[in-house]
């Protein structure tokens, strides 16, 4: 017996010695591995045989519902790359803002409308700035490009903003191109501005650029507000019929820049109505002299107070 076991030893050494060498035993692997794979088969084939069935035979409740999960996650994935988009655009906008604000140089704060006046005759919307953002009554709201109003009430975390083309307000502007100064009036509708102080020989041409011209103290000067898109002077009359279009998207836009230009102790407090005034006050408040006291006085419907435009 022990003599056996020291045969078999020895050949299995002299084996593994001359397949190491000289490779002499690739061959008889290869064939007793062809020889014992059909065993393989038959020992896998249980194993193989149990999942073809389950997965050809599967329930259709269970292709239904994988069917519903990957249409759900399909809906889900395409509202997401929506919102993807949606947020881009905003990240657009808010780069625009905030290039506007580097360029208007004050203290400025970003804010969000939230709410838009549907009233067909008023102009308004409502941000989400209030006091407790350091809001004011009377402060200048821009977007990206240019003028959008002013606030006319601040609670605690909202404000309303008064839009430039609402009826009542009304605001100092000059022609960028040659310094004449005028008033553009609201007119109620979106995207169109009234100037209705000029005299039929003013120096005013069809895509003239408006900006605040600073009287009345409540915008800062040089704010771009308008475009000429009309000039029609009548024989007879002594005025022509001027409109111009904002240049703010105010149909549009979304985010809204709030402009300090005052100091806390400078903040404009409503003022007496005179006995002949009913609707609007005056934005002559701020006293230029000479001629430019007889032109405050010509746009007599210049911007509201806050009080008034409620």
């Amino acid at each position: 017996m022990i003599v056996r076991v020291i045969a078999a030893i020895v050949i299995s050494l002299a084996l593994m010695v001359i397949d190491h060498r000289q490779h002499h035993l690739e061959t008889v692997r290869s064939l007793l591995s062809v020889i014992v794979s059909p065993l393989h088969f038959i020992a896998d084939l249980p194993l193989s045989a149990s999942n073809w069935l389950s997965e050809t035979f599967a329930t259709r409740s269970r292709l239904l519902q994988e069917n519903q999960d990957l249409h759900r996650e399909n809906i889900l994935l395409q509202a997401q790359q929506q919102k993807l988009a949606a947020l881009e655009a905003e990240n657009m906008r808010l780069r625009d803002l905030l290039e506007s604000s580097f360029k208007v140089g004050d203290r400025v704060l970003i804010s969000e409308l939230i709410a838009v006046d549907l009233d067909p005759f008023k102009q308004q919307v409502l941000i989400n700035k209030g006091s407790s953002s350091g809001v004011y009554s009377g402060q200048p709201v821009l977007d990206a490009n240019a003028v959008m109003g002013q606030v006319i009430h601040v609670n605690r975390f909202t404000s309303t903003v008064l839009l430039i083309t609402d009826a009542s307000h009304a605001l100092p502007v000059q022609v960028n191109r040659n310094g004449l100064r005028t008033v553009a009036m609201g007119t109620g509708k979106i995207g169109e501005l009234d100037l209705p102080h000029l005299p039929n020989n003013a120096d005013i041409q069809v895509g003239d650029l408006l900006v605040t011209s600073g009287l009345g103290g409540r915008f800062p000067p040089g704010y771009p507000v308008a475009e000429i898109t009309s000039v029609h002077s009548e024989p007879g009359q002594h005025f022509a019929n001027v409109t111009a279009r904002p240049t703010a998207h105010l149909d549009r836009t979304r985010e809204a820049l709030l402009v300090w230009t005052l100091t806390p102790f400078e903040e404009y407090q409503p003022q007496p109505f005179a006995p002949d005034e009913e609707e609007v006050v005056t934005d002559s408040e701020a006293g230029t002299p000479g001629a430019e006291e007889s032109e405050s006085a010509a746009g007599s419907q210049a911007v509201t107070e806050p009080g008034e435009t409620q």
